[in-house]
């Protein structure tokens, strides 16, 4: 095994489940972790604080100038000499691949708005101008973001659902590492009286479809944790969320203790983002022995066993409602199966895994 390893990350600012899976490969490899914008409380704050961590600068907090700005940093930099083996996350670090080698991809999916949401992104541009812009960054960056993927040795990616993506718009053949959830971090404490979302607020999370839904459950409370990153697309999403229903509340970002506690007290979890690469926190919630209400789509059919450890439902209103109440009449007894699905999932199954897919080709 290599020495030295770096891992290059596109930004570390709002935590989400790429950010945790890096900052957990890091600590088990030794390695210190390359990127640009640095969140060193986050970091803390969900226990990586023993991480080394190395900003090549902050960007540029305007999209897509922030996108843009992330893979010149990339492409200029130069580790080469400092490091034996070179992995890559997300969508920009790939852009040091051409000058670190030898390398691999660990892909959380390509780039969305290039490829599979490129057509729903440019329809929600305020006005033609903005829309011409949209396409023609995402024209001439798309041609880049492929030829940098030429750079790239070998691809993992973190579900059957990326794996398909990247076959589909890279024309390249991957192998498949699920993302690691530390489960002993998550208890069942009490099957509480409110339901649980944890995601970035994005637009492709679709959180106010959780909104409507439970405007129309008064009888049921919602409590949403996660926030942003500033300069990226999510800016604008955020006035959707200024008048909620009085059994809604938004409570931001919070540390790994709390939201553990979150978990180990809530009745389950909901979650509705847009054929999700994977998701992280439904097993989160599983760890906890909570049950999920997710939508029928992308990573979480990977995860989630419909009636077993929840419910997976049409992506509208009505049927998130639906899930919901029929999950609400008996929580506690998808307990078992779910503490048993997480299981899977472990941080030392991901590592195992993971440096056999990196090592011993």
């Amino acid at each position: 095994m290599p020495r030295r390893i770096a891992i290059f990350h596109d930004y570390i600012d709002a935590i989400g489940g790429g950010e945790k899976t890096v900052l957990t490969l890091a600590r088990a490899l030794h390695a210190d972790v390359i990127t640009t914008d640095v969140n060193e409380d986050s970091i803390r704050k969900m226990g990586f604080g023993d991480v080394n961590v190395i900003s090549l600068g902050g960007t540029l907090k305007i999209p897509p100038l922030k996108q843009i700005h992330a893979s010149l940093l990339f492409a200029s930099c130069d580790f080469s000499d400092k490091y034996d083996f070179f992995i890559f996350s997300g969508n920009w670090a790939h852009y040091a691949a051409w000058r670190h080698k030898p390398n691999i991809w660990y892909c959380h999916t390509p780039v969305r708005a290039f490829y599979d949401l490129k057509d729903t992104m440019a329809d929600r541009q305020p006005n033609l101008l903005f829309k011409l812009v949209f396409l023609l960054w995402v024209t001439v960056h798309s041609y880049f973001d492929k030829l940098s993927v030429g750079n790239v040795e070998k691809i993992i990616t973190n579900s059957e659902n990326t794996m398909k993506r990247v076959r589909k718009f890279y024309g390249r053949g991957a192998s498949v590492v699920y993302p690691p959830v530390r489960i002993e971090d998550y208890k069942f404490k009490e099957s509480g009286d409110f339901w649980l979302s944890v995601n970035r607020l994005y637009p492709e999370k679709r959180v106010e479809m959780q909104v409507e839904a439970f405007k129309k459950l008064p009888e049921e409370k919602l409590l949403i944790v996660g926030g942003y990153s500033a300069g990226d697309h999510a800016e604008a999403y955020q006035s959707r969320f200024t008048a909620l229903p009085s059994n809604v509340k938004m409570l931001g970002s919070v540390d790994g203790k709390k939201l553990a506690e979150l978990y180990s007290t809530c009745k389950g979890l909901v979650v509705t983002a847009m054929d999700e690469d994977f998701g992280l926190t439904p097993i989160e919630a599983m760890a906890a022995g909570k049950p999920v209400v997710a939508v029928a789509e992308g990573g979480y059919l990977e995860t989630i066993e419909r009636m077993v450890t929840g419910e997976l439902v049409k992506p509208d209103i009505k049927n998130i409602i639906k899930g919901i109440v029929k999950v609400s009449r008996d929580p506690l007894k998808y307990r078992k199966a779910c503490e048993k699905r997480a299981k899977l999932f472990r941080e030392e199954v991901f590592t195992k895994k993971i440096k056999e897919e990196i090592f011993n080709d």
